[in-house]
């Protein structure tokens, strides 16, 4: 049964709009994963972040394409990449990642609402 929350808890996760403008080979990663560096516009910059997601993803097609990310969590270290932001997705029915996006572009750095 999925937790209720309360809108205050929602505005809380700072979820934003960013174009992956550099996608990087992460050997040393323990999961299969990519080094990304995301522009989230002017006011939150480049943001890099650690994504596992090599199965449905080359990194030729990555670069360019806007995604979601969670950029108010705290920074965390995965190997020798600090993450800044969580990139979102969804696992598909075997447990790989599926990138959340929009249907439509939008500007760098908008906030989901």
């Amino acid at each position: 049964m999925t937790k209720t929350i309360t809108y205050a808890d929602f505005e809380r996760v700072d979820i934003r709009v960013g174009t992956i403008i550099e996608a990087l080979p992460f050997p040393e990663a323990r999961k299969p994963a990519y080094k990304l560096m995301i522009d989230f516009g002017p006011e939150i910059g480049t943001k890099k972040s650690s994504a596992q997601i090599t199965v449905h993803y080359a990194l030729e097609e990555l670069v360019g394409r806007q995604v979601l990310a969670v950029v108010n969590f705290p920074p965390r270290q995965i190997g020798p990449v600090r993450s800044e932001v969580l990139t979102l997705g969804f696992e598909d029915e075997n447990g790989a990642i599926v990138l959340a996006g929009v249907g439509q572009p939008v500007p760098n750095g908008r906030k989901m609402c």
